[in-house]
């Protein structure tokens, strides 16, 4: 059964579709996007830390495995801890872990560079638990911080590819 107030939704999702189709719109990674180049034929290096490992890992599960690469993607990282949150007796209840990727993408036949930049980001945790949990939840916002980087590394290659 249909219900009234769903059609107009449906109406304007559907003119919404339409008019993306008719600009011209494809994806990035899709066939004959600006990224499919970097599909598959990229090698990433990244510091050798935890930290590295998991935007490595993450640059590699969005490109896709490289047997021959026609890339090198070289990643450095800058990753600090900021306090932010300290009570009157002068302990820190919350730490900000601002960073920063410096990029580099180089064809490897040529040794000449396609892109390169820097992007930022940050995360928080909170250090009110115990010890163990304090350092878990570090640990973890590490984690989303690089897949946070390595995100916006692919978005600013994408972008510099069109």
């Amino acid at each position: 059964m249909w219900s009234s107030d769903r059609l107009p939704r449906r109406a304007v999702l559907l003119g919404g579709l339409t008019l993306l189709a008719g600009c011209g719109f494809s994806p990035v990674y899709g066939p004959g996007g600006a990224a499919a180049p970097l599909l598959g034929t990229t090698a990433v290096e990244a510091p050798a830390t935890e930290a590295g490992y998991r935007l490595r890992l993450r640059l590699i599960d969005r490109l896709g495995p490289s047997e021959a690469p026609t890339y090198l993607l070289s990643v450095d990282l800058d990753i600090r801890d900021a306090a932010v949150g300290v009570t009157s007796e002068q302990e820190t209840t919350r730490y900000n872990l601002p960073g920063a990727a410096t990029y580099r993408l180089t064809d490897v036949a040529t040794g000449i560079g396609v892109a390169s930049g820097t992007v930022d980001g940050f995360t928080s945790y909170s250090a009110t638990g115990t010890s163990v949990s304090t350092f878990a939840a570090a640990e973890d916002a590490r984690q989303r911080l690089a897949v946070v980087l390595a995100d916006r590394i692919l978005d600013r290659l994408a972008a510099a590819l069109t």
